[in-house]
């Protein structure tokens, strides 16, 4: 039977929310040197694709969270899917800005999140996991939250951000990862055997690959 990381990682491969280039690297906003580039916002404008995330995110909540009493998106690219989420599970719902607002009540928070709540974190994709902790660093600092947890569409799967994820006592939890993406592409003949060599090398110190 298919798991939801085989379907997903299919799907993404699909519409091109992910693509795979090893013999044409693309480049990050980091500078780092990837055959990989998933842009998940692209599910958005895919409605089966769109459910299929939405129902597996809020599965994930529903049976690893029971207590969850808000939802969180982290903004900009898990605000859609967020919404998504809490909206099947009639749960309220915030964001979480990357930066404070220079204007007006200059939130870090949108929305009405009262002091002490558990709240679930809704990501799109975590590469190291900074800009996914600082949310939840925004949530504990700014409303005092018990963040129970994160679950998100895809992760690279880097040590990094597993590490870094532990020092933050958070759990992490993802539809679908980069090994299944890989053996999904394997086994449709998105990529060849010869290729699948440098998807293995660079994801072992992705910072430093053809530097």
């Amino acid at each position: 039977m298919e798991t939801s990381a085989g379907l997903l990682a299919e799907k993404l491969l699909d519409i091109k929310a992910v693509k795979l280039q090893p013999s044409k690297p693309f480049t990050w906003a980091s500078g780092w040197k990837s055959p990989i580039y998933c842009d998940n916002r692209v599910t958005l404008s895919y409605p089966s694709v769109r459910n299929f995330i939405r129902v597996e995110l809020a599965r994930m909540v529903a049976e690893k969270y029971p207590d969850a009493e808000y939802i969180a998106g982290v903004a900009t690219g898990a605000i859609a899917q967020g919404a998504l989420v809490a909206d099947l599970l009639g749960l309220p719902f915030v964001y979480v800005r990357s930066s404070k607002k220079d204007h007006g009540m200059e939130n870090l928070v949108e929305g009405n999140l009262p002091e002490g709540k558990k709240v679930v974190v809704i990501e799109d994709l975590i590469s190291t996991g900074g800009s996914s902790l600082k949310a939840v660093n925004a949530l504990r600092n700014e409303k005092k939250s018990d963040v129970l947890g994160m679950v998100a569409i895809f992760t690279y799967g880097f040590p990094l951000a597993e590490e870094q994820f532990n020092d933050a006592g958070v759990r992490l939890d993802t539809i679908s990862n980069y090994e299944a993406v890989v053996e999904k592409a394997l086994e449709i003949d998105y990529i060849k055997d010869d290729e699948l060599a440098t998807l293995k090398e660079w994801r072992k110190s992705p910072s430093t690959w053809m530097q």
